[in-house]
């Protein structure tokens, strides 16, 4: 078995960080559910404009609000207008299907 690719939803805005939180990152849920990526899920984040990686878990965020919020100590890993890209794995015995969600600069969806 082997961690394949699931879910990625690509290049999205950072709208806000919270350093004074638990931890996670809050996505807007409607985004959550279109790549397939479920509330506590853990997510390896890639930030494009600085190549800092991390890994954390899920919050929904209001659906259609665009919101993606890095919580807690990752906070300051991104700022606020970076594009990241995020991503959740699967433990397969082979090739899967990957849901891929492209997303403009208001984290609206472009293409899925």
């Amino acid at each position: 078995m082997r961690w394949m690719l699931r879910s990625k939803i690509h290049r999205a805005t950072v709208t806000e960080t919270r350093l004074d939180y638990e931890g996670s990152i809050t996505v807007d849920a409607r985004l959550m559910d279109m790549a397939g990526i479920l509330p506590g899920e853990k997510v390896l984040i890639a930030d494009v404009n600085n190549g800092n990686r991390f890994e954390t878990y899920t919050i929904a965020g209001p659906a259609n609000s665009g919101v993606i919020c890095i919580n807690g100590a990752a906070a300051h890993l991104c700022d606020v207008g970076d594009l990241i890209i995020i991503m959740g794995f699967e433990l397969a015995d082979g090739i899967i299907d990957t849901s891929v969600v492209k997303v403009d600069r208001n984290n609206k969806p472009v293409g899925k």
